[in-house]
């Protein structure tokens, strides 16, 4: 058995079973609101209208990204497992699909 075999099974379902980091991606949403709301100003301040629509269009990318993931932490557990919940289906000690 390769090292990397214990750390990395895999079951074939992680597509069913993965997990979004919906906190992670709230900081972030955030983060850009923020340089995108401070870039919208400094731009039109300094008369630069196309660089002000450009932080404009990405402030509202921001606002829809932070709405969906608000949305999806809303939803509760079932789209945001807590961490005593495992990744994916545990192994059975049988062989493996391919009889490996």
């Amino acid at each position: 058995m390769l090292v990397g075999e214990a750390i990395a099974m895999r079951t074939g379902n992680e597509p069913m079973t993965a997990r979004s980091p919906l906190r992670l991606r709230l900081c972030l949403s955030l983060w850009g609101m923020a340089w995108a709301v401070f870039g919208l100003t400094a731009f039109s301040l300094v008369d630069r209208p196309g660089w002000a629509v450009a932080c404009g269009l990405l402030l509202l990318l921001t606002l829809v990204d932070l709405v969906v993931i608000v949305h999806h932490i809303h939803q509760g557990p079932h789209y945001q497992p807590g961490r005593n919940v495992p990744p994916y289906e545990p192994d059975h000690g049988g062989r493996g699909r391919y009889g490996q």
